[in-house]
């Protein structure tokens, strides 16, 4: 069933919205199918296409946009992380394996006051300091001492986990839930979702 994209139009744009839990090879598939019927609304528009809904990597967003754009001569524009991950972004959850996906690197520590968002998982070869924020679709594994706040499986995905070598008195969020973490943790700790909360993994 074509389920994974849905239609809307307003009078600035066209939004395809997908299903965040749909693969890229569902939503090409998909949009090879619904495009030609959208062909006919561009020969008297000429407004833009708008992907909404999922995060998309360089390479996924390369695909669809050659997809659309092989059928319909229209700019084609994509929400940005900073509209779809974090708390206000989560409409439902949903859980999809983390142990292979796309991963960012940062070799440095992330100081008091910025912040650092990405559509996979993150690793910071260093220290998120107090003030600083990481948010992920993924996972988050921090290499040294993390104080600033982390949210993982930030699309909404309760199977992501955050991980570090310490966790000192923070805030840490994974998909809609959040924990308050009030006592220095060590030992590389490792948080994940169970029984319907964030709590410490065996490890």
């Amino acid at each position: 069933m074509l389920n994974n994209i849905r239609i809307k139009q307003t009078t600035e744009e066209i939004i395809l919205n997908m299903n965040v839990q749909a693969d890229n090879t569902k939503i090409v598939h998909e949009l090879e199918e619904k495009l030609p019927k959208l062909k006919d609304f561009y020969k008297n528009s000429k407004v833009p296409i708008r992907v909404s809904g999922k995060l998309f990597t360089e390479s996924e967003r390369a695909m669809i946009e050659k997809v659309i754009q092989s059928e319909i001569d229209v700019e084609v524009r994509f929400d940005e992380p900073s509209d779809l991950l974090g708390l206000h972004a989560i409409k439902k959850t949903f859980e999809v394996e983390t142990e292979m996906s796309e991963t960012k690197y940062i070799y440095n520590s992330i100081r008091s006051g910025n912040k650092e968002e990405y559509v996979g998982s993150i690793v910071i070869c260093g220290d998120v300091n107090s003030g600083a924020e990481i948010v992920a679709g993924g996972n988050i594994v921090v290499l040294g001492t993390l104080r600033g706040v982390a949210h993982s499986g930030a699309n909404g995905n309760t199977k992501a986990i955050i991980a570090a070598n310490t966790v000192d008195v923070t805030q840490i969020r994974i998909s809609n839930l959040v924990k308050e973490i009030t006592e220095k943790e060590e030992r590389c700790p490792i948080y994940g979702v169970k029984d319907g909360e964030i709590q410490k993994l065996e490890n």
